[in-house]
């Protein structure tokens, strides 16, 4: 009955008017380049986010509101409208980049201004480290969390050769070295791997190495991971095909998006690959598989990821959220719990990004009750009144290390059918450094 009532005050198909004396929430967002598909779609989570929030009371009566800039998918360009985000419009609490090289470069910044930064994308740099000034918090799981996943999954499947095609960004050159270390680890054998630049008009030479096309000795490895984003992946897998789909995929979680989908020929990975992102189910939504000895394999439902794109494509006419709104979902709300329990305690509103970032690794205890997404109403009323609560968000149930790093690894298999991606079943990727 809440999450009805919620959804019911949020069904026009326009973001409201700049309302006034509101708190306002930067965001640098891909509208233009080779990154635009997803960026609409992760500022309407973060507009749904603060209709929600200022629907539930605000910040002593002060809506908020989002303040979005284009990063033009540019390192280069994007830095510019990220500093007009800090000095132009002033905003103390950020939310992204989606590019990691950006999130990475603005790092001065969030430290000299002393900027609360939530960085929900897959692809953004990790926490590990304490720092005195700024705040920094990442919602996704880390490139060691992902290519721990990577390199169980395809254990568990019995393979015993791995290598990897990867580009040389940061995010995709780290889930590369993760997954192989991993991969050594748990006593697989890893070929040769390739790296690329992307942006290249052909890849041939880079497939014909990962997969030992100039050597019709050498068997090419049991699974090449493939770590790329979606621009340079889809034509890698274009030319893929053209040599006769040689090898077997193992796609990395950049890839886990339409974008991916629609600039590949249909049907060309089906029953030749799969991939693993962050699962969108809770914790508390999954149970150890009775058949799997190892206790890693889960079986969850998805009423709560359900449930918010319901929500979502409520107000958006029936879009559907990417996998990645969920998090940009998220960030916002942890912000404004920060910021409304931060005044309950205070009496001031915290701009001080390292003080908020304290705050809401506070109320994401473990021993605290819960806030619910679909019942913000209650939650913030409780933040009023001084009550911590850890938050039970759109994409998982938080809890965070002391860089404020989140806790999250429970990972989601999925594989390619035709035009649609499919769901195979969640497990549990804990490694050694997560337990």
């Amino acid at each position: 009955m809440g999450l009805t009532s919620l959804l019911s005050t949020s069904c026009s198909s326009t973001a409201p008017d700049e309302p006034e004396n509101a708190i306002k929430i930067g965001a640098l967002l891909p509208f233009s380049g080779s990154e635009s598909a997803i960026g609409r779609n992760l500022e309407q989570a973060m507009l749904l986010a603060v209709e929600d929030l200022t629907a539930a009371g605000g910040l002593e009566g002060r809506p908020f509101d989002i303040v979005s800039r284009d990063s033009h998918s540019s390192p280069e360009r994007g830095l510019d409208q990220l500093l007009s985000l800090i000095y132009t419009d002033q905003v103390r609490y950020l939310v992204g980049p989606e590019e990691n090289d950006l999130a990475r470069d603005i790092a001065f910044e969030v430290k000299k201004e002393d900027l609360l930064h939530m960085l929900p994308g897959y692809a953004a740099p990790s926490i590990a480290r304490r720092e005195d000034v700024g705040g920094r918090m990442r919602l996704a799981p880390s490139p060691f969390a992902i290519g721990c996943a990577l390199a169980k999954t395809i254990v568990r499947d019995g393979v015993r050769t791995a290598n990897s095609l990867s580009a040389r960004d940061d995010f995709n050159a780290g889930v590369s070295t993760e997954f192989t270390t991993h991969f050594a680890a748990l006593q697989g054998r890893i070929l040769p791997s390739v790296t690329f630049m992307s942006g290249q008009p052909t890849y041939e030479r880079k497939i014909e190495a990962a997969f030992n096309l100039d050597d019709p000795d050498r068997a090419p490895a049991g699974r090449t991971l493939l770590a790329a984003y979606p621009a340079a992946a889809s034509t890698i897998v274009t030319e893929w095909t053209v040599h006769g789909r040689p090898g077997r995929w193992l796609l990395g979680p950049a890839l886990h998006t339409e974008v991916f989908l629609a600039n590949i020929p249909q049907g060309t990975l089906d029953d030749s690959s799969y991939g693993i992102s962050p699962s969108l189910s809770l914790r508390s939504e999954c149970s150890p598989a009775p058949d799997d000895p190892t206790g890693e394999a889960l079986r969850c439902t998805r009423w709560n990821a359900d449930a918010f794109a319901y929500h979502f494509s409520r107000r958006w006419d029936r879009e559907a959220p990417f996998p990645a709104a969920h998090f940009y979902y998220d960030g916002v709300v942890l912000i404004a719990m920060g910021l409304v329990y931060g005044y309950a305690t205070t009496g001031q509103i915290i701009t001080s990004g390292h003080e908020l970032r304290q705050k809401i690794l506070e109320l994401n205890d473990p021993k605290n009750d819960v806030a619910l997404w679909w019942d913000l109403n209650t939650a913030m009323a409780m933040l009023r009144a001084g009550t911590p609560l850890r938050y039970i968000g759109a994409a998982a149930e938080y809890e965070f290390d002391s860089y404020g790093a989140s806790r999250n690894h429970i990972m989601q298999r999925w594989s390619i059918e035709g035009d649609q991606f499919r769901d195979l079943d969640p497990f549990d990727a804990k490694c050694v450094a997560q337990q």
